[in-house]
């Protein structure tokens, strides 16, 4: 079994590029697929973290509890930033964060992880209204409107097939958005400083499918 005691220092950092990050990701969720993860000196990285952290990457994923964003890509103490919202889509507040990790702090990947059987996703199936639960689910609306036109039988969450098409689509639509919102964001993944990707997390095998 792997062991990690050293934390990302700011050379290692400016060393990799998006495509190694998203490699070091793809690798480590093999690893926690095989149950093969590293062993963690917690303690060592919480020392070597005290003073600041130079993270690979930020990933927008679902506030489920089914999904520690950090255990499903085998990463620890220092390795990513992580911004949680129900149903994974961006905001401006959101939006800001992944500019501060890219633009300010050096990350190099932005992962909008979207995930199987997603409740957010379901209820915006559903068309469900409930307080402030109501505007939350219109973010994700675009991506049911779309599945409409793709999907076959009932338009509501008693349709796999149409939930998991909104799921890969909200996702799909976050990254269309994330582009089209922030000209930083933009501007660095086409100069090729960093890299915006998606995937969808299988809560029934540990696997994460890349879109």
């Amino acid at each position: 079994m792997p062991h990690r005691n050293k934390a990302i220092t700011k050379e290692q950092q400016d060393s990799l590029t998006p495509m190694k990050v998203l490699q070091d990701f793809i690798e480590g969720n093999a690893r926690f697929i095989r149950d093969e993860v590293h062993s963690i000196d917690h303690k060592a990285l919480i020392s070597q973290t005290t003073d600041g952290q130079h993270p690979k990457a930020i990933v927008l994923s679902c506030i489920d509890s089914r999904v520690p964003v950090e255990l499903i890509f085998d990463q620890t103490i220092g390795d990513v930033f992580v911004a949680r919202v129900a149903g994974n889509f961006e905001n401006i507040d959101i939006l800001g964060s992944m500019e501060y990790s890219c633009k300010v702090a050096g990350s190099k990947l932005i992962f909008v992880l979207g995930h199987e059987s997603c409740g957010a996703v379901k209820a915006a199936c559903d068309h469900v209204e409930l307080g402030n639960i109501t505007a939350l689910l219109e973010n994700i609306q675009p991506a049911v409107k779309l599945s409409e036109t793709q999907v076959k039988g009932k338009y509501n969450s008693s349709n796999n097939d149409f939930v998991d098409k909104t799921i890969e689509n909200n996702v799909r639509l976050t990254i269309d958005r994330i582009r089209e919102k922030s000209p930083i964001l933009n501007e660095m993944e086409k100069n090729g400083e960093i890299k915006i990707v998606g995937g969808v997390y299988h809560i029934s095998s540990g696997k994460v499918t890349m879109l």
